[in-house]
């Protein structure tokens, strides 16, 4: 593993409070109205994530090692060599970026677990074949071999970086350790890979979202407490430390998700959960008139609550309410995947393990 780069040069910590309530560190608000939901494809299993093509088709990342293509409902499997790809418990292949300049290089990279590391591949489509041209794009993320706390959503940074959040594989030192890619939010080249620790000190980082002005947010699994919504500040510490500085020989899960006291300059979350946990995970931030009062809203998905939460954010990225709509509550099962289509459409995908589906989500 090279060396982290640039950490020190990025100390620009900031942060906000947060408190208990039924609607996690935020209060409740009224359901929107007008929730419209379809299924647009289905006989999937554990769809982790959705890109979207210039022509409006989508890729969609299948945890056992597939990827399939959406057309107007038709789904066609892709051509490509996924035979390194290890899916077991929570790893697999996860998180997939369709490049800004697809239509010319028509390049798209994928995250996955193999038998020794989490690793970043880059490919090319043609038609319904894909090949490796950057393999790897970057290797030797650390992995769990049971899968747990595998994290790896990519998301396109304001600047054109790629933006990996990754889990600590459930190993105490690694979320503090500067040397790891494990519980971090990485930034990286998107062409070569080249790039370094952006975020560190977090548990199990399962979405990351850029506003259009910019603004980063990530979702982020506690244990049995405080799943956590952070704004994400280059730099910071999220004060996740299982080791206790070390003094720890196991993963102590009962540390806070945030510890001021050990670290009193962490970045505090901007929404807790609080108990119970709903285990949220992909994130995206909502755009378009279509959607009203919730335009510029973060929709956040959640496996174990089963529902979409849509949360109020400010300008500075705090979060004001929650709402969560009862066409999304329970009524799909587990929600992972996330990702604001080019019609707007909010894109959710299930993860039941059986008949899974991409669902359509309006407001009308």
């Amino acid at each position: 593993m090279r060396r982290v780069v640039g950490v020190a040069a990025l100390l620009l910590l900031a942060g906000c409070s947060t408190g208990d309530s039924p609607g996690g560190s935020a209060p409740p608000t009224d359901p929107p109205k007008g929730i419209q939901v379809e299924v647009v494809a289905d006989g999937l299993t554990h769809p982790w994530e959705v890109g979207f093509l210039p022509d409006g088709r989508m890729l969609v990342t299948e945890r056992p090692g597939r990827l399939t293509l959406v057309d107007k409902g038709r789904k066609t499997q892709v051509e490509a060599d996924f035979g390194d790809v290890v899916a077991r418990g929570e790893g697999g292949l996860m998180g997939l970026l369709v490049h800004p300049d697809f239509a010319s290089t028509k390049r798209f990279t994928t995250c996955f677990n193999t038998a020794n590391d989490i690793r970043l591949v880059t490919w090319e489509l043609d038609g319904t074949e894909a090949r490796r041209v950057k393999d790897p794009l970057r290797a030797g993320f650390p992995a769990n071999p049971s899968g747990r706390h595998s994290g790896c959503r990519l998301s396109l940074g304001p600047d054109g970086s790629l933006l990996v959040g990754t889990g600590d594989t459930a190993r105490a030192s690694i979320p503090q350790d500067l040397n790891s890619f494990g519980g971090k939010v990485l930034k990286l080249d998107l062409a070569t890979g080249e790039g370094g620790v952006l975020t560190y000190g977090h548990r199990n980082v399962q979405g990351v979202a850029v506003r259009k002005d910019g603004l980063i947010m990530s979702a982020e699994h506690g244990p049995d407490v405080d799943d956590e919504v952070n704004v994400i500040k280059p730099g910071g510490n999220y004060g996740w430390d299982p080791s206790k500085g070390g003094t720890e020989g196991g993963y102590d899960e009962d540390v806070p998700m945030t510890d001021l006291e050990r670290f009193p300059d962490a970045v505090p979350a901007v929404w807790s959960s609080g108990r119970p946990t709903e285990a949220i995970c992909d994130a995206v931030f909502l755009d378009g008139a279509e959607w009203g009062d919730l335009d510029g809203a973060l929709a956040v998905t959640a496996l174990k609550g089963a529902k979409v939460l849509f949360f109020t954010v400010t300008a500075e990225g705090g979060v004001h309410s929650v709402s969560v709509p009862p066409e999304l509550d329970g009524t799909h099962g587990r929600l992972r995947g996330a990702a604001l289509g080019p019609d707007k459409a909010l894109y959710v995908t299930t993860s039941n393990g059986t008949d899974d589906k991409v669902l359509r989500v309006t407001r009308g």
